[in-house]
């Protein structure tokens, strides 16, 4: 409990009213209320045309906006000074701080608490999500002196700042350690090894796009774009149409140790995965291509290694935009053909070598997982920090 007597929010706050008719001409920008407390921020600027409810609220630096139906999930924050003059709907609901009563930024902070939070979602029946101005008005705060809201402000912003801080340093290191593993991968598989390399169809026992997409039921699976993570094949629920599965040729189907390319959609071209799902049929549809080692030439861990690492993806990803050395065919954005896979260049040392590689470069992505994985633990900590201040903070420990 905090050692300061708890006040209803209306003791500091009123409601505000303050509408305007929108203007077709004009430009406006309108809020988006983050869940779970986390702001306000910038939804669109659009002209007046746009906008079919011509009766708007406008904004103040500031203000306490509440969303009617998602303050039970967090939907609520102070209005920052870049959406003043900004319009929301009659579903949101404005309240005026009153400064001399309540600091902004006290009142910022105690709304991201548990303690605000689950009055909110303790208010009315479990059954309707809306609330009204009056329940809003009825919540509790404590609140001690306004210059003691003013140091507790200033104590906790120098806390989430250092907070902030160490979680900058903590993703810097994540960078690092990536941009380690890619120096290396490029000092394996250097330009100048690129000129006499072989062809990634001429390493491959197969290599094609998918043909069949049709979905429906059968014992089929497959496999598009969206599971084709890098580095991570997520396994497939999708199953083709029983008629089209039948037109698949034993080829195409994949087999444990496959490489699967996604070949299509902005943001995913050239990822890799491995496939491994041994004993379900899967084959891929068009937008995902599937690469087969010849055991007789490459190593199927070294092709993936090389693949799945910086010269491999550049050269996967160059050769999406059309703009690699050799060969330009044309300026694409969101497509891997066939012939460009075909054309992959890849270095191609004696068995044993590859092997050699796989296990150096294996090694040292464990080292990075590792650190990655510390990063990982260490943000969730970090994460925890400021609840803990802030419920300190409003219980007067801090």
């Amino acid at each position: 409990m905090s050692k300061w007597p708890s006040q209803p929010l209306a003791s500091a706050i009123q409601c505000r009213k303050e509408f305007v008719q929108i203007d077709d001409l004009q430009q406006y920008k309108r809020c988006r209320v983050q869940l779970h407390a986390q702001g306000i921020v910038l939804r669109d600027s659009v002209p007046g045309a746009e906008i079919k409810t011509k009766k708007q609220q406008v904004c103040k630096t500031g203000d306490f906006l509440v969303a009617e139906i998602d303050a039970k999930v967090g939907g609520f924050g102070i209005v920052p000074e870049e959406l003043d003059q900004a319009i929301v709907s009659s579903h949101y609901f404005l309240f005026e701080v009153n400064e001399k009563v309540l600091n902004r930024r006290f009142l910022d902070f105690f709304i991201r608490t548990p303690a605000f939070r689950e009055q909110v979602a303790a208010q009315g029946s479990t059954n309707y999500a809306a609330i009204r101005p009056n329940d809003v008005l009825g919540y509790k705060l404590p609140l001690p002196p306004l210059p003691e809201q003013r140091r507790i402000v200033t104590r906790i912003e120098s806390l989430a700042a250092k907070i902030e801080e160490a979680r900058s340093l903590r993703i810097q290191a994540a960078q690092e350690a990536e941009m380690l593993m890619a120096s290396e991968e490029r000092r394996v598989w250097p330009d100048s090894a690129l000129s006499k390399a072989r062809t990634l169809e001429s390493v491959t026992a197969y290599l094609a796009r998918g043909r069949q997409s049709e979905q429906g039921e059968s014992d089929h699976f497959l496999i598009k774009t969206q599971h084709v993570q890098q580095g991570r094949y997520v396994p497939s629920m999708m199953r083709l149409a029983a008629h089209i599965a039948q037109k698949v040729q034993p080829d195409a189907f994949v087999q444990p140790g496959d490489i699967l390319i996604a070949c299509s959609a902005a943001g995913c071209l050239g990822r890799v995965a491995r496939f491994r799902d041994e004993g379900r049929v899967a084959s891929t549809d068009t937008h995902v291509a599937i690469a087969r080692a010849n055991s007789a030439l490459v190593d199927g861990d070294y092709l993936y290694s090389y693949l799945r690492g910086a010269q491999g993806q550049h050269q996967l990803r160059s050769r999406e935009r059309g703009d690699w050395q050799r060969e330009k065919i044309s300026f694409r954005l969101t497509e891997l053909n066939l012939n460009d896979l075909r054309q992959v260049p890849v270095p191609i040392p004696p068995l044993a070598e590859q092997r050699r590689i796989v296990a150096y470069l294996d090694g040292l992505q464990a080292k990075v997982d590792a650190v990655k994985k510390l990063q990982a633990e260490t943000g969730t900590e970090l994460a925890a920090l400021l609840p803990s201040i802030l419920d300190q903070a409003f219980k007067g420990e801090l």
